[in-house]
C-alpha cells in the first residue's frame, strides 16, 4: 500500500476535527471538494432552466439551487462527516417539472408541496430502524449493480459533455464531431486525466480540469450557455420561499405523485448513497441527513436534493471526511460572486474527470457472481437501464421487481430476505403509477 492510499484510508476513520489537525488529509480533502464542485458546477444552470418549464422564475430559481446545495453540504459536513456532495437532483427535478407540473396540470407551489410531504416521509423512514433494516437487506449483487450502474450513468454524461456522443436519427446514440474545437479539447482533457490519474500524481484530476481550462481559455474554447447570477435579483428571492401549496393534498394527482416522487426520493437516494459512500458506517448518518436537506429544498423554492453522482470524483480524488463537502459548500457559496469565472471551465474540461470516475465505479461488475444467473440479471438491468432511460430510479426498480421473481422461479424465494420483497412490490407500484401520471 502506497503512501497516499494510506493517508486515504486513515482520513475515514477521523472526525471533521481530527481531519482538520493534519495538513495531509486538510490537503486532499480541499483538492478533492473543489474537484466534485467542478464535476456538479453545471447544476447552477441547468437546475433553473428546468424549473423554468414548471413556472419557476430562473433568476430567482438559481438562488435556491445555490442555498440548498450549501445546506446539503454543510450536513453532510457536520452531521454526516462524510465526502458527499448534496444538489438538487437531476433525475427528481424532470420529475417535479415535467410529470407534475407539465403533464399533470398542478402548479409549482403545489408540486413544492408535494416534494415536502415525499420528504417528510423520507425522514421518517431515515430516522428510524427502517432505513437500517432496508440497506441491510439489500442483496450485494444488486448493491453492486447500483455502483456499477450509477457509473455507467456518468460515463454517459460525461460522454455527452465532451461531444464525444450526440442523439442520432437512425439511432439513439450516434459517435459526434470530431472535429469540433470543443471535442477534441475533451480528448485531450481525457488522455491528460487518465495519465495522471494511473500515475497516481496527486491532484489528479483536479490539475487536469485546470490545464484542460487553461488550453481553453488560450484557444477560445467556452460553452455556449455562460451560467449567471444577478446578486441584484437576491431581494426578490422571497417571492418563492415557502411557497408550498398544500391545498389539494387529499386529491388523487397530489397523493399519486407524492408517493412516486417518496420512491424516487428513498430509494435513489439509497442507491447512490451505497454506491459512492467509501466508509458504509456512515450511512446511516448521511441518509438521515440527506432527508434533512430534501425537506429544507422544498421550502426554499426548488426541487428535492439529493446526494451528486458526482461526489465520486472528489471522493476518487482521495476525499473521506465532512471536509470535503464543507469544501464543495464553500464553493457554492463563492459561486454567488464568481459564477461567471465557471464560464471559463468548459464541459470539456469537467467531462474526462466524470468518464473515468464512471468507469472506476463500473469496477464493480467484478463483485457480482455472473456464473448466477438469478443474481446477475436482475444487476444486469439496473446497470443498463439507469443510463438509458436516464433515471436511476427507474433502473433500480426494475432490478428489484426483478430479483425477487428470479429467486421464486428457482425456488429459492425462502433465502430472500422480506424486506427485498417489499421493495419489489412497492417499486412495481412505483412503475404503474408513474406510467398512469
Amino acid at each position: 500500500m502506497d503512501k497516499q492510499q494510506a493517508q486515504v484510508e486513515r482520513a475515514e476513520k477521523m472526525t471533521l476535527g481530527e481531519a482538520l489537525r493534519h495538513k495531509d488529509v486538510v490537503r486532499n480533502e480541499l483538492i478533492a471538494g473543489v474537484t466534485g464542485f467542478f464535476a456538479i458546477s453545471y447544476i447552477i444552470i441547468v437546475n433553473p432552466l428546468i424549473l423554468k418549464d414548471a413556472g419557476i422564475p430562473t433568476d430567482l430559481s438559481v438562488f435556491a439551487t445555490i442555498f440548498s446545495s450549501i445546506i446539503g453540504c454543510l450536513v453532510m459536513a457536520f452531521w454526516a462527516n462524510a465526502p458527499i456532495i448534496l444538489t438538487p437532483g437531476m433525475g427528481v427535478n424532470a420529475f417535479f417539472t415535467y410529470t407534475v407540473v407539465v403533464n399533470m396540470g398542478l402548479s409549482w407551489r403545489e408540486a413544492l408541496g408535494i416534494a415536502a410531504v415525499a420528504s417528510f416521509v423520507y425522514m421518517l423512514i431515515a430516522f428510524t430502524k427502517a432505513s437500517t433494516v432496508l440497506s441491510e437487506a439489500i442483496p450485494e449483487s444488486l448493491k453492486s449493480g447500483i455502483t456499477a450502474g450509477i457509473g455507467l450513468f456518468l460515463v454517459e454524461i460525461g460522454l455527452e459533455k465532451a461531444g464525444l456522443i450526440v442523439a442520432g436519427k437512425s439511432s439513439l446514440i450516434v459517435l459526434g464531431d470530431l472535429t469540433k474545437p470543443a471535442t477534441l479539447l475533451a480528448l485531450f482533457g481525457l488522455v491528460l486525466s487518465f495519465i495522471l490519474y494511473i500515475r497516481k500524481v496527486k491532484g489528479n484530476f483536479f490539475i487536469g480540469i485546470i490545464a484542460t481550462s487553461l488550453v481553453a481559455f488560450l484557444f477560445g474554447i467556452k460553452d455556449a450557455d455562460t451560467p449567471t447570477v444577478d446578486l441584484a435579483r437576491l431581494g426578490q428571492y422571497h417571492k418563492i420561499v415557502f411557497q408550498n401549496d398544500f391545498s389539494s393534498w387529499l386529491s388523487t394527482p397530489f397523493i399519486l405523485a407524492a408517493f412516486s416522487m417518496t420512491m424516487i426520493l428513498v430509494f435513489e437516494s439509497m442507491g447512490l448513497l451505497q454506491g459512492l459512500l467509501p466508509d458504509q458506517r456512515k450511512f446511516k448518518k448521511t441518509f438521515e441527513g440527506s432527508s434533512v436537506t430534501t425537506f429544507l429544498s422544498s421550502f426554499l423554492g426548488t426541487s428535492p436534493t439529493v446526494a451528486a453522482a458526482e461526489s465520486a470524483s472528489g471522493i476518487e480524488t482521495g476525499g473521506r471526511t465532512g471536509l470535503m463537502s464543507l469544501t464543495a459548500a464553500i464553493m457554492f457559496a463563492l459561486s454567488l460572486v464568481f459564477v461567471p469565472l465557471l464560464a471559463y471551465v468548459p464541459s470539456g474540461a469537467i467531462a474526462p474527470v466524470i468518464i473515468i470516475t464512471g468507469a472506476i465505479m463500473m469496477q464493480a461488475i467484478g463483485n457480482i457472481k455472473m456464473s448466477d444467473f438469478a443474481e446477475w440479471f436482475p444487476a444486469f438491468l439496473i446497470i443498463v437501464l439507469i443510463p438509458l432511460t436516464n433515471s436511476i430510479s427507474t433502473g433500480l426498480a426494475f432490478g428489484f421487481v426483478c430479483y425477487p421473481v428470479m429467486k421464486l422461479a428457482l425456488g429459492q424465494g425462502k433465502h430472500v430476505a422480506w424486506p427485498v420483497y417489499l421493495l419489489g412490490f412497492l417499486f412495481l407500484l412505483d412503475l404503474i403509477f408513474s406510467s398512469l401520471l
